[in-house]
């Protein structure tokens, strides 16, 4: 595919795992015998105990009676009845192949029914016994062993084309023919007869919803066969009488076997009246809980409900027919009851809803308890759980859904990965709109993975995916920190360090997303697409000695069989992209605009075409007093680790990145100038000697200086002795000295300013007050704010991995355990200081 394609391919086109995306998020998956609807579909049409008549393998003219004693697709595991309990005759046979018919036919055709030899002795009158064994016996259905339906799942009958009958949700006593568009493991996408390519007013409704049957049968239980209103004006009455009589022609072609709904729910007999109230789930939008009004009674099965709406100006309120068995309806207080919230009607004066109060000023009366089915908490889910759910504002979509709440027989799923964002829905445990996990792929479904918080590149994306960044990633709930989209423009300069091909597969664009890591993602592609890729990870490492504003990110780059890492300052904020972009343009001595929020079109402002390599080098290349970005004397945080041959990388464990930084003594012997033509191959060993002399061990002291200097300051407050008074001020004196080098971890700014102890208020029930936005927390911030808990202990551990703010928010109990290696009573305990944490920036800085 081209890059353009490549950096806006959709959610649909990334690689979605369950097991690993259970695994990251230390959830577990709904048991699938919750689902019952998906268990009946998978169902093959045979049951344990039918009975059949098999061929005998020792003479095939000749055939006996056989019983099914499990199935696995289209195998039968069979025992030859007079075997009783013995096991060891039992065998397999494939229904596709095997001579295989129900019971009956051999007499039918005149074909011998002859007692196998194994068990000739225990049957001294095989007349006597058949009548016996066959007396009330199920015999396996005729259609699956015979015919064009012959070794089909049941499900796979019902084929695009097939026709069925549809009840209308706004009047059950009217139904109209829809045709099979596309089955989907049982879930079928509808299409209304007479509309042929209109795809408007397609339904999907998994086979056994109680309102879809088969052809014939308005006509058997007295209900008539029209179009619904929706799209009765699209046809002239004699348009439709035509297309009625056009079906009863063709009934018997494009009929679904009767067989298919025998599982389907049975309707019971309701005893609701008009006017009563109740509490209701608009099944069209099911996302709160409202009252509602029983409108019309049709019969004893069903019933029609409308969604209260107290507005003058309203038009017909929300519709839909029920039975007793439908999904949710509420008796009155049931919401109070379960300590839900009730929705008040529209129009309702004031937010605090009383019943008594509206009821009496409805001046009508509570459908009784008596009307409503027991609930039932006896389903297998439970919070937390994930499944497969249907998008019910888009029915095309199936979403991961994670279970965040139950009551009785209903859930509460969040669904992730959405086109638009929705809503917590309402659905019932025994809703045919749920799957388990796995659902979608076994049926060969686009499952919509989570959504992407960051850009659109599949680097970002598992980048996230291993960092536990998922739809509410608290990266992106600041505009602050959301990058725009980074272009890359293949037309502009690509100066003497990056390869002109290479740059040209680059992607259009990338991003937009989260600051930090879109631009990381877009360093990475340019250290890839150079000559020499550890060569322009050495211009772009972090310079100690210059002034960090930024944020520091580990880069990798490879070369001849090498490995090399260095820490690279990237932006944090939206507002510096474009400055940043350019800057690091200017440092590899291409095009400003080469890549950046801009879009070059048909022609750069920097008119950097006309120029000749020479040129433009003398531009933004050697009128440089020295190289941008290596600090003098060749100071370098890169290392090095040669490439081990025949070793496959294990996956990373931790989720946060151990960045080391290295100083080297050794002396940059390279030119100031950057290296003229394509590769500068006359410079290869010369690299190397560099490359090499930067990979020194030497040893890095930030990590310890930042622990000792949080716990010197803590100490400082809770002695006043000389020694220790000496000892802060000598080591404030080496900070003093070392200023600029540690700026990572500075605070002259008044926003920046770091959470100390004394900044952290504590309010009655461990509330959190804080000063400072723990987003914009560094890793030096984190240690002082653990510090000042009971689990001062474990600062080291996020000192070592480098958890700063944005990662501190990200951590969970699981990710805890694993990443940091604690027990449980430990990490629950450190869990908890990170909720107070989460909590407290909820409600200070989320809004």
């Amino acid at each position: 595919r081209s890059g353009e394609e490549d950096a806006g391919s959709s959610v649909e086109e990334m690689e979605f795992n369950w097991d690993e995306y259970l695994e990251d998020t230390g959830a577990t998956a709904a048991p699938h015998g919750s689902f019952k609807h998906v268990d009946t579909s998978l169902q093959n049409g045979f049951a344990p105990g039918m009975k059949l008549e098999v061929a005998v393998k020792s003479d095939q003219n000749t055939y006996w009676v056989a019983t099914i004693i499990t199935t696995c697709g289209q195998l039968l595991l069979l025992r030859y009845d007079g075997y009783g309990e013995d096991r060891k005759a039992d065998f397999w046979c494939d229904i596709l192949t095997a001579d295989l018919h129900p019971i009956g036919w051999c007499q039918q055709n005149k074909k011998i029914l002859k007692v196998p030899e194994g068990i000739k002795d225990k049957i001294p009158d095989q007349e006597e016994f058949l009548q016996r064994v066959l007396k009330g016996a199920c015999s396996a259905p005729a259609n699956l062993l015979e015919g064009l339906h012959r070794g089909k799942n049941p499900l796979d009958l019902i084929a695009p084309g097939s026709r069925l009958e549809l009840q209308n949700i706004r009047d059950s006593l009217e139904a109209w023919i829809v045709n099979v568009v596309e089955n989907v493991g049982g879930r079928l996408k509808l299409r209304y007869e007479g509309l042929e390519d209109l795809d408007k007013f397609d339904q999907w409704l998994f086979y056994l919803d109680p309102f879809l049957h088969q052809v014939g049968w308005a006509a058997q239980h007295g209900y008539s066969l029209q179009p619904p209103l929706a799209i009765r004006s699209l046809r002239s009455e004699a348009d439709w009488q035509e297309i009625l009589k056009k079906v009863k022609e063709e009934e018997e072609e494009s009929s679904v076997p009767t067989d298919l709904f025998k599982d389907k729910p049975v309707i019971g007999v309701h005893s609701f009246s008009e006017g009563m109230k109740l509490e209701a789930v608009d099944p069209m939008a099911p996302f709160v809980i409202s009252p509602a009004t029983v409108l019309k009674v049709y019969n004893d099965r069903y019933f029609l409900i409308e969604m209260d709406d107290l507005r003058p100006e309203r038009a017909a309120g929300q519709r839909y027919v029920c039975h007793v068995n439908s999904a949710g309806i509420f008796p009155v207080q049931w919401s109070l009851k379960n300590g839900l919230h009730l929705s008040p009607p529209p129009g309702y004066p004031g937010q605090d809803f009383d019943w008594a109060d509206y009821l009496k000023q409805c001046g009508a009366e509570a459908a009784p308890q008596s009307c409503f089915p027991l609930l039932t908490s006896d389903h297998g889910f439970k919070e937390n759980m994930k499944l497969e759910a249907v998008n019910p504002v888009d029915p095309e979509e199936v979403c991961i859904a994670t279970v965040t709440k139950l009551k009785d027989s209903y859930l509460w799923l969040q669904l992730e990965g959405s086109k638009k964002p929705v809503p917590e829905c309402i659905v019932s445990v025994e809703s045919m709109n749920i799957f388990p996990v796995g659902w979608c792929e076994t049926n060969g479904y686009q499952l919509r993975p989570p959504r992407k918080a960051i850009g659109t590149s599949p680097l970002l994306f598992n980048y996230c995916w291993h960092h536990g960044i998922w739809k509410h990633s608290l990266l992106v709930i600041n505009g602050k920190y959301c990058c725009p989209k980074i272009y890359f423009n293949h037309r502009c300069f690509s100066g003497p360090y990056l390869n002109k091909g290479r740059i040209a597969e680059l992607p259009q664009s990338v991003g937009p997303g989260n600051c930090v890591l879109v631009l990381k993602e877009v360093l990475t592609l340019l250290i890839n697409a150079a000559y020499k890729p550890s060569r322009v990870l050495r211009e772009l490492q972090l310079d100690e000695e210059a002034a960090w504003h930024g944020h520091g990110e580990t880069l990798k780059a490879k070369y001849k069989g090498k490995s090399y890492r260095a820490t690279v300052e990237v932006v944090r904020t939206a507002d510096r992209v474009a400055d940043f972009c350019r800057k690091t343009c200017i440092k590899l001595e291409c095009c400003p605009n080469l890549f950046g929020p801009q879009m070059v079109l048909d022609k750069c402002s920097e008119n950097c075409s006309v120029l000749t390599k020479t040129k433009y080098t003398h531009y933004y290349g050697k009128r440089k007093n020295k190289r941008i970005g290596r600090p003098p004397g060749g100071h370098s945080n890169m290392e090095v680790a040669t490439k081990k041959p025949n070793k496959r990388r294990k996956r990373r464990k931790h989720f946060f990145v151990h960045k080391k930084k290295r100083s080297s003594a050794s002396v940059d012997n390279t030119p100031a100038g950057s290296p003229q033509g394509s590769g500068a191959e006359d410079e290869d060993d010369q690299d190397e000697v560099d490359e090499e002399s930067l990979t020194e061990d030497s040893t890095s002291e930030h990590q310890d200086e930042l622990l000792e200097e949080s716990e010197v300051s803590e100490k400082k407050s809770l002695s006043s002795s000389p020694t220790q008074s000496e000892l802060s001020h000598s080591l404030a004196q080496d900070r003093d000295k070392r200023k600029r080098k540690l700026r990572t971890f500075s605070f002259s700014d008044d926003e920046n300013k770091p959470p100390s102890p004394k900044d952290i208020k504590m309010e009655v029930a461990e509330k959190l007050q804080l000063d400072s936005n723990p987003l914009e927390w560094s890793v030096a911030d984190v240690v002082r704010f653990l510090k000042s808990t009971d689990c001062a202990p474990l600062a080291r551990i996020f000192l070592d991995q480098e958890i700063d703010g944005q990662a501190l928010l990200l951590l969970t109990l699981p990710t805890v355990q694993e990443c940091m290696d604690l027990k449980l009573g430990p990490a629950i305990k450190l869990c908890h200081h990170i909720e107070r944490v989460k909590l407290a920036f909820y409600q200070q800085f989320a809004n």
